[in-house]
């Protein structure tokens, strides 16, 4: 079977995404661009090192934009793979699961009664 380059891609979405430690970092960005120093320094219980094979997962997933300023790298978050995630997993699934999910809450309760008049 032929590899499809798009379909590699998302494959590193999703690994990229099942680990909590990159989360937390793609969290981090989302409220701003941060410098690789101040990634490092928001995770103290994990070495240079390892926080940096993180941001390597990011960047290779398409996940993490970084750019050099001067001697610093700034690292942004690229909500573009996430979005397609949403676009080709969970748009799709919505109305069925909504749908699914009114019919259980019809079966489980009882119908509600009109109010009296006085």
């Amino acid at each position: 079977m032929p590899s499809d380059p798009a379909l590699e891609q998302m494959d590193a979405v999703w690994k990229a995404l099942s680990d909590p430690t990159r989360r937390a970092i793609l969290d981090l960005l989302r409220q701003g661009p941060r410098m690789t120093t101040e990634i490092v320094d928001s995770f103290p219980e994990m070495t240079r090192f390892g926080v940096m094979k993180h941001l390597d997962v990011l960047r290779n997933a398409g996940l993490v934009n970084t750019r050099e300023e001067g001697r610093q790298r700034v690292n942004s978050l690229n909500p573009v793979p996430i979005r397609q995630i949403y676009e080709r997993w969970v748009s799709r699934y919505q109305d069925f699961w909504a749908d699914t999910l009114l019919r259980v809450k019809e079966d489980v309760e009882p119908p509600s009664e009109p109010p009296k008049a006085k």
